[in-house]
Order: C-alpha cells, then sequence, then structure tokens
C-alpha cells in the first residue's frame, strides 16, 4: 500500500489535515472576515425563522424567503431613515451629559468617581473597553465599508436561502465525483459539526441578549432614564458577550444614573444589574446555553480573554461558539442538541469507517 492510500485510510490524519487547510483558508481571508461571519449568522438565523414559518403556513418557502427578506429590507431603510439619526442625537446628549458631569461634579462625586475608577482599574477591563470603543468608532468612521459588508452578507444570505435546495443538490456532486471527493466529505463532516455547534450557541446567545436589553430596558424606561434607544442599543451588543457583557455595562449605566438621579439611581442599576446577571446565570443560560456547552465560568473568561486577544471585537462574540465547535471536534464536550444530531453523526461516521 502506497503511502498517499496510507494517509486516505487514516481518517483522524487526514480530517486533521483539512481542518488546518480549511483554518489556514480562514486566516488568509481574515481581510473579509467579517462578511463571512455575517453571511453565516443572517443565513442561520433567517434559515431557521423560516422553516418556523413554513411549518405553520403551508406556502412554498421561496415566497416566504421573498418576504421575510423584503421585511427585512424595510426595516433596515426605517432604522437608517428614522431611528439612526435618533440614535446619533440621543448618544451625543449622553456623552454630553457625562461630559457635564465630570466639568461639573455635584457635592460628594468626587468619592464615587474615585471609588468606581479604583474598582474599574483593579478589573483591569479598560484597556479592554478601550480597544473596542477604538473598533467601535473605526466601523462608525467607515460606514461606506459597514454597509458594504452588510450589503453583501444579506445578498449572499438571500443567493443562499432562496436556492437552499438547488445548492443541496449541486454540492452532493462533490461528495460522491471525483478523486478529491475526501476532501469535501471531510468538509461536509466539520461544516455539520460547525452548525450545530456554532449556530446553535449562536442562536442561544442573541435570545439571552434580547431578553437581557428588554428587562433591562423596561426598567430603565421606569426608572425614566434619558436615551433609552441608544442605552438599549449599547445592552443588546455587550449582552452579546456572555457574563462579561453586563459588567462592562454597569460602568456607563450607573455614570448616567447619577447624572439623572444621583446615588439613589446607581444603587438601583446596580440591583438591576445584579437580577440581570442571576437571570442570565442561573436561568437562561442553564435553559438555552449551558444545556449545549456545560460551560464553567472561568472557562468562559479565559476562553473571551483570549478570543478578544485573537480576534478582536468579534472575538468576544464569536469565542464560545467557535471554542464549543473544537470542543466537538475533539470529542471531549458534545454540544447537546435537541435532535442528538451529533451524535447520530458520529455513529454512522464510525461505521462507515468499520465498514
Amino acid at each position: 500500500m502506497s503511502l498517499w492510500n496510507k494517509f486516505l485510510k487514516n481518517v483522524r490524519l487526514r480530517r486533521f489535515v483539512v481542518l488546518l487547510g480549511i483554518i489556514g483558508i480562514l486566516y488568509a481571508s481574515r481581510s473579509i472576515i467579517s462578511v463571512i461571519l455575517l453571511t453565516f449568522i443572517f443565513t442561520f438565523l433567517i434559515t431557521r425563522l423560516i422553516m418556523s414559518i413554513h411549518r405553520h403556513v403551508k406556502i412554498p418557502s421561496q415566497l416566504i424567503v421573498i418576504a421575510v427578506y423584503l421585511a427585512l429590507i424595510g426595516l433596515i431603510y426605517l432604522a437608517v431613515t428614522v431611528y439612526v439619526p435618533k440614535l446619533i442625537s440621543q448618544s451625543e446628549a449622553m456623552v454630553a451629559s457625562v461630559l457635564q458631569f465630570y466639568q461639573n461634579p455635584p457635592k460628594g462625586a468626587n468619592e464615587v468617581i474615585n471609588f468606581i475608577s479604583g474598582y474599574v482599574g483593579k478589573l483591569d477591563v479598560m484597556n479592554q473597553v478601550k480597544g473596542s470603543f477604538e473598533i467601535v468608532m473605526k466601523y462608525v468612521t467607515s460606514i461606506g465599508s459597514m454597509g458594504f459588508t452588510l450589503f453583501m452578507s444579506l445578498l449572499l444570505s438571500f443567493f443562499f436561502t432562496i436556492e437552499e435546495r438547488q445548492m443541496a443538490e449541486f454540492s452532493k456532486s462533490f461528495l460522491t465525483s471525483g478523486p478529491f471527493a475526501w476532501i469535501f466529505q471531510d468538509i461536509y463532516y466539520f461544516a455539520k459539526i460547525f452548525v450545530n455547534t456554532f449556530g446553535v450557541v449562536m442562536e442561544a446567545q442573541f435570545m439571552i441578549a434580547i431578553i437581557n436589553t428588554v428587562i433591562t430596558t423596561t426598567c430603565l424606561g421606569f426608572m425614566k432614564m434619558p436615551q433609552l434607544f441608544s442605552l438599549s442599543l449599547m445592552i443588546f451588543v455587550l449582552s452579546l458577550i456572555p457574563v462579561a457583557g453586563v459588567i462592562v455595562s454597569a460602568v456607563p449605566l450607573c455614570f448616567i444614573g447619577y447624572t439623572v438621579g444621583g446615588l439613589r439611581d446607581v444603587f438601583y442599576i446596580i440591583v438591576l444589574l445584579i437580577v440581570v446577571h442571576a437571570i442570565e446565570s442561573y436561568v437562561l443560560n442553564p435553559k438555552l446555553m449551558s444545556s449545549r456547552t456545560e460551560l464553567p465560568i472561568f472557562y468562559t473568561f479565559v476562553v473571551l480573554f483570549v478570543s478578544e486577544h485573537l480576534f478582536g471585537t468579534w472575538g468576544l462574540i464569536v469565542g464560545i461558539p467557535i471554542f464549543t465547535f473544537m470542543l466537538d471536534v475533539l470529542g471531549v464536550k458534545p454540544v447537546h442538541t435537541k435532535h442528538n444530531k451529533l451524535e447520530k453523526l458520529r455513529k454512522q461516521e464510525k461505521q462507515n469507517e468499520q465498514g
């Protein structure tokens, strides 16, 4: 038996080489990684939405796809023409209120500032916040680049979802024909694991972020906090960061709360964030996230720290899903899905190897 045939027979080594090749291609394509990730996220979430609608409404899938994307385009147009100007004005007012608080601190405010500054300094998260803020500002100042990324991601996800069946039939030919079909079979193996880990965990993170945003924004509304739309957007983005997002959001919320209602509102906001963090940790995570990842909080923070260092702001959002994907590939801790698809996939692969 030749060395090449031995390599093809060694499934583990072969898949390891294919995985390294995929990582190398993604690294070489890092300049368009935002388009790749957003396309996958849009495609996954919209496909799940379309499947849910199709279960209740028996109409052709392509009509549902067109209707969903038309509604999405309408929402984007509404956001750009109505809510973006409002967001800009509210953000300017929010920054102005914080600057006014610094320039003219009320009586007893110095102690509060010193306490918060010392506490944040001990946590050593200011460098992370500063780096994230610089990246956000970089994207804000390059609206054209952001718009192109969003447009391309939506366009690619639209073509994928509207031609899903044709895509599946065409792609099957790569798995069965040609001398290099084994490469595409291994890519397909990793793709199934990736969809069932990365996609499911991202879906759970979005659900947790939406619930956290609704609860926090509703309570802030009862407290008569200003610039609610801007605050809700900030809370949603930070809620996409598991566990740490709630902690990071405490600093700006406490500053704004102090400018509005003094120490009383700061106390209310801290209590609110503790309650939201408790709901996330003991209700939402076990229900939505931990049932799929079962990661201890220590591992969560370590993964977030390393992924932010490697991938920047994107790492805070996709770090946990990528880590769970790697665990599943290594067979360390398989992600639990509703129908245990990965377990069936592994059993089928073992049978094929034995056969």
